[in-house]
Parts: structure tokens; C-alpha cells; sequence
């Protein structure tokens, strides 16, 4: 087994670690399996339902009815023993080797989990860019869940969110099926699987810590500037990277990325890129080989305050303030109506944030269709439409150069 070779972290700072519904029964004991299990781990955390997919098993008609502590716990683990047998088939163990200029090969380890597409044919992985980042396809060995290894056929990227897709040329795999990220609250318990330190089929338990995690330093060049990150205590290591964090249902709702670590081991902080997102990068890529993502023609306030938002008339710096509207060749932006000191404050129905909020949500927002707007011009709500268009086609080299600020 192999560790990933790799620059000491940055004191303090985030660093990348290197590396499924069989109807369960809406019995109480499933209910009060939860229970215990929240209390038993004293993490406070809530289990809406309890159900897993097809290939997990169900639940001991003998357990029914029981009402001894110990009894409730061991439904529990069996329940999370279930969950991660489910995932363990579909989860792959991945070893990256680039050459750098000077010759020095550098290996990486990382983790990925199968998935299918609604665009395409065939499986595909999902793991982090930067696991694969630099690496040849014959420098890619994929170790498959069935023992198999295998190189993958085509490689798509995309770098502002670190996600990379692997295509297979096997077939007859075990794919994983999509979570709804947005369905996460904080405490919900989950489960981080992959190749800790080369450790395939590792599993470990966590909760969600947080969420809209937006503002990380990834890479030196900043190039992961789509961000939307949960946050989880589930154990996260070097080789875990691009491997699923599941929910108890057995979907995937994230995939690990990084870790805030001094010493560059787990220290119970980590960070997953959202499903949705993930979701949403890997049908892109699929299908059209990119990410299509919407630009709407704005920089924006990156130290948006209160002081600015008293100014404004705002009673406070929520939202995203437009400092300049980009008018080159008539942006989505200038035909809306937008103008500098706007803020806007909720984008396609959903309340924003703050600046790097509603980069995401325009990023992800369906080309080519009307899409409502509510800002705050003045101090007074105004609703305006817009209809975004594909940035890749809009963004002028003049513009670029100011930063992943402008959308």
C-alpha cells in the first residue's frame, strides 16, 4: 500500500488528504434504534427515517418488539452495518502517478465511487480532481470493489470544483445512487468511506458539523473557487479523497475532499463537496464535456459589511452587493436592470448569502431561462428576471482577469 507523497500543510490551514430503498420497517424499534444511537454516541444528532436501498438486508423479524437498551443499540449498529454494506461494492481505490518536470514521480492515493448517468451509457467514477491531477490514463490504476484493476478509457475535470470523472470501459458494476444534499441538517449522522493511508473499504461514522462551508484556501492557486462544502467530524485521512459520504439511507451526499489539519492527519475536521453539486458537475461532464455554467455579468463586494449596508439602508450586510455590471456585448446583468450598489438578496427563490453564495447558485442555474432576482436598491425590494447565458461563450479576457469575483 502507498502514501501519497505530498507538501507538509501550511500551519493551520486546509489541506487536501490524498486519497443505498429495501422499505425497512416503520416499526418503533427503528425509531428508537435512532434514539439510542444519537444518545449512545453523544453527538445529539437526528435520524429523520431509517430505511436502506435494494442491496442492503432487512430488518430480523425476531428484533421486532424488543425494548431492552442493549437490544435497541445492537438494531442500531445492524442498521449502520447494513448502510455501509451497501456502499462498500461501489466504492473504488485509486493510485495516481504523475511525472513532474524534473522527472520526480509523484504518486497519489486517493478513492472514487461508481455512478451511472442519466446522459450516457456506461459507469463512470467520481473522485477528486486533484487525486488524478497531472496523471496519464495508464498512470491511473483503478482497483475495482470485485478485486479487478483497470485503467479508466477518458478523463473529464473540472477544476473550480476539484471533481474529476473517470469513464469505464467494465460493465455489470455496481453503481451507488444520489442523496439530496440539501435535505442535510446539522447533526445528521454519516458515514465517510474510502482508502485512508491505502486502506481500502474503510469506513468511518460522523455527523454533519456544518454546512455552506464557502470561503476555503484548497490550493495555492485558488483555482477550487466554486465552494459549497459540508462539514463532518466522520474521520477523514490522506486516500479518502473523492471517496462517498453517505447518509443513512445509503446514498451518496458528498464527496470528501479536504481536511483542516495541523498535522496533516484527521482532527475531526472535514470537508465534502455537496451531492447536488457534485451531482450536477458530473452530468455536465457527461454530457457535454464541460461544466456549462450560467454567467450573469456582475463583480461583486467581496467585503460586503455592515457599514456598507447601513449606507445602502440595509439593517444588515446579508446578500451579495454589485460593485460593477459588465455591459460588453449587452450581459444578462444590464438587461435585467441591475446597477452597481444593488444586493441582491435572493436568487431563483433562494435566499443568498452572501458573494460566493450566489456564484454557486448562478453557476448552477439552468441556461437560457428566466430566472427571478430580488435585490434591494435603496433600501426598497425590487424583483427583476433574468436569463442567464453560458459563461464560457460571455466572459471577455478583459473581464477574466478580474477574478472569479466576476460572474
Amino acid at each position: 500500500m502507498h502514501q501519497e507523497q505530498r507538501k507538509e500543510p501550511r500551519q493551520g490551514t486546509i489541506d487536501f488528504p490524498s486519497e443505498r430503498t429495501l422499505m425497512a420497517r416503520r416499526a418503533n424499534t427503528i425509531l428508537w434504534s435512532a434514539a439510542m444511537l444519537s444518545i449512545g454516541l453523544a453527538v445529539g444528532g437526528h435520524l429523520h427515517s431509517l430505511t436502506v436501498t435494494g442491496a442492503a438486508r432487512a430488518v430480523p423479524a425476531y428484533l421486532s418488539g424488543v425494548t431492552s437498551g442493549a437490544d435497541i443499540l445492537m438494531l442500531s449498529g445492524e442498521h449502520i452495518a447494513q448502510v455501509a454494506d451497501s456502499i462498500i461494492p461501489s466504492t473504488v481505490h485509486i493510485q495516481a502517478v504523475r511525472r513532474e518536470e524534473n522527472g520526480r514521480r509523484i504518486e497519489e492515493t486517493g478513492s472514487g465511487v461508481i455512478m451511472r448517468s442519466h446522459q450516457a451509457r456506461g459507469f463512470y467514477v467520481i473522485t477528486n480532481n486533484h487525486v488524478i491531477r497531472g496523471a496519464r490514463l495508464e498512470d491511473i490504476h483503478l482497483k475495482l470493489p470485485d478485486g479487478r484493476e483497470t485503467h479508466p478509457t477518458r478523463i473529464y475535470r473540472d477544476v473550480e470544483t476539484d471533481v474529476a470523472v473517470l469513464q469505464l470501459k467494465e460493465t455489470g458494476l455496481q453503481s451507488a445512487l444520489w442523496g439530496d444534499s440539501s435535505e442535510l441538517q446539522i447533526g445528521h449522522h454519516v458515514l465517510a468511506v474510502g482508502s485512508p493511508f491505502g486502506l481500502s473499504r474503510s469506513v468511518t461514522m460522523g455527523i454533519v458539523s456544518a454546512t455552506g462551508r464557502r470561503d476555503l484556501s484548497l490550493t495555492d492557486d485558488d483555482s477550487v473557487t466554486t465552494q459549497d462544502f459540508l462539514q463532518t467530524d466522520a474521520a477523514i485521512n490522506p486516500g479518502n479523497s473523492g471517496g462517498p459520504l453517505i447518509d443513512m439511507n445509503g446514498r451518496v451526499v458528498g464527496i470528501n475532499t479536504a481536511i483542516a489539519s495541523n498535522s496533516g492527519g484527521n482532527e475531526g475536521i472535514g470537508f465534502s463537496i455537496p451531492s447536488n453539486l457534485a451531482r450536477h458537475v458530473f452530468e455536465n461532464l457527461v454530457r457535454w464535456g464541460r461544466v456549462r455554467r450560467g454567467y450573469l455579468g456582475v463583480e461583486l463586494d467581496s467585503s460586503f459589511d455592515m457599514a456598507t449596508a447601513a449606507r445602502l439602508g440595509l439593517p444588515r450586510a446579508t446578500g451579495a452587493r454589485v460593485t460593477r455590471v459588465y455591459r460588453q456585448r449587452s450581459t444578462p446583468a444590464a438587461k435585467a436592470g441591475i446597477l452597481p450598489d444593488d444586493v441582491i438578496v435572493a436568487f431563483n427563490g433562494v435566499p443568498v448569502e452572501d458573494e460566493n453564495h450566489l456564484i454557486g447558485l448562478v453557476g448552477m442555474a439552468e441556461i437560457g431561462k428566466p430566472v427571478p432576482v430580488r435585490l434591494y436598491r435603496g433600501g426598497r425590494p425590487i424583483t427583476l428576471e433574468v436569463i442567464l447565458t453560458d459563461r464560457q461563450n460571455y466572459r471577455s479576457a478583459a473581464e477574466h482577469r478580474h477574478g472569479f469575483s466576476s460572474r
